[in-house]
């Protein structure tokens, strides 16, 4: 598959599924002060997140080009060091704003790599928050996956993995994401392989859904949002790459 076979049957794929198309944002962001270049798929979408704003549509999916060269998402130092990082890449997103669950969000996604994609299911691995002193571990989630997953392919990993945040404050929430085992043929320095947890190539992140729930304030709290969101990324070029063996 070509890159740009990826993109059209990921837009595809959620078009058919209700979703509103909407085009990449500008890559240096005019509305919001707080960013040099945009580095998601969500951020067009802060001011619905965060309940200040209002869409005619609840169901979003965009190809967003992003640039992770500084602040708290900085790949800068990555990029020829990993062979999975670009400067520049465009971000597939799905969103949901207060519309659909976890459970539809994870549905979705793998239907689109195992039915469309044909990825081999066996060779999919997933990660839950398992939680922290101020959010409980992610047991929606978990019970998700426990549906098309064995547990011993369910990694429960911490903040510093498996908790997103936009930045020091704003939106951010619990996470979850897919990965795909590319074999253990590949290199690993650590005894034994830990999983995706490992910083080997053996497990590559193909798929980050973020369940966007709080609204974190100034003074580090975290503040609930009302009518919580799914955003969810997965890098064009990284999933190509996949798919092309």
């Amino acid at each position: 598959m070509t890159v740009e076979n990826v993109r059209n049957s990921f837009l595809e794929f959620f078009q058919q599924h209700e979703h509103q198309l909407v085009s990449s944002a500008p890559l240096v962001p005019a509305e919001d002060q707080t960013l040099l270049f945009t580095n998601a798929g969500m951020n067009q979408f802060k001011e619905v997140i965060l309940e200040n704003n209002a869409r005619n549509y609840s169901r979003a999916v965009t190809v967003q080009k992003c640039m992770r060269v500084s602040g708290k998402h900085n790949d800068l130092d990555t990029v020829g060091r990993s062979p999975w990082h670009h400067t520049f890449f465009e971000m597939l997103g799905n969103f949901s704003f207060g519309d659909y669950s976890k459970e539809t969000a994870i549905s979705l996604a793998w239907s689109l790599l195992t039915e469309i994609w044909a990825l081999p299911p066996e060779r999919l691995h997933a990660t839950i928050f398992r939680g922290s002193k101020d959010v409980p571990r992610d047991d929606k989630a978990l019970e998700c996956w426990t549906r098309l997953l064995p547990l011993n392919r369910i990694a429960e990993l911490g903040v510093a993995e498996n908790f997103w945040a936009m930045g020091d404050t704003g939106p951010c929430g619990p996470c979850s994401e897919m990965y795909y085992h590319l074999g253990d043929h590949h290199p690993c320095t650590a005894t034994p392989c830990r999983g995706t947890a490992c910083d080997c190539n053996r497990y590559i992140e193909i798929w980050n859904f973020v369940f966007v729930e709080f609204d974190r304030q100034v003074d580090g709290s975290l503040k609930k949002l009302s009518s919580p969101s799914i955003d969810t990324g997965m890098g064009l070029e990284r999933i190509t790459a996949v798919l092309q063996g």
